[in-house]
């Protein structure tokens, strides 16, 4: 069940970070055309909002894929220096407050979307954006991540119950530079 688990969140994410390149690269293409037409004299205006806001929606829902695939930065100074059970004491410990810092995040990030919301707030800019637009899905990215962690932390838990050691650390583990000059 926790292999099936993680598959299906790596899988939903692998389509989640596929979306996100793509927000990306027409972000990047908005911002090389809006270059070009300054180059003639001319301008699109606003590209710099509207960037802004990109990565703030790709960061919130690019969390969950760099989650999942081991690229959140951690020190493993006491980590690498034990057996496996003490490396998944660490792993568990280290996803258990990763895990605890999105879910209030994801609460905090609520009350900023509410505001938005019931004001009907616009940006103070010249595209006057309505901020609910944007910071809608930043919010849903933020959920998302903690739903996450949420199941990933649940699959490891059951992993290590069942001493499934080697599958815990290839699901919340972290990797050195060691692992990886190989």
């Amino acid at each position: 069940m926790e292999d099936r688990l993680l598959h299906t969140l790596r899988r939903l994410n692998h389509g989640i970070a596929l979306l996100t390149g793509i927000l990306l690269m027409a972000c990047a293409l908005i911002v090389l055309v809006d270059i070009v037409l300054r180059r003639l004299g001319s301008s699109i205006g606003g590209t710099d909002e509207i960037s802004g806001y990109v990565m703030a929606i790709a960061t919130s829902w690019g969390m969950a894929f760099t989650l999942l695939e081991l690229g959140h930065v951690r020190i493993d100074l006491l980590r690498r220096r034990t057996g496996q059970m003490g490396r998944a004491v660490f792993d568990l410990f280290s996803m258990t407050v990763l895990t605890a810092t999105v879910t209030l995040i994801a609460f905090k990030c609520w009350p900023v979307l509410e505001r938005s919301l019931a004001n009907s707030s616009r940006a103070n800019t010249p595209l006057e954006t309505p901020l609910a637009w944007v910071q809608t899905p930043w919010f849903l990215g933020w959920v998302w991540f903690a739903l996450v962690a949420w199941l990933t932390l649940i699959a490891a838990v059951m992993l290590v119950v069942k001493g499934r050691f080697s599958e815990a650390e290839t699901a919340v583990g972290c990797f050195g530079e060691e692992d990886l000059v190989q």
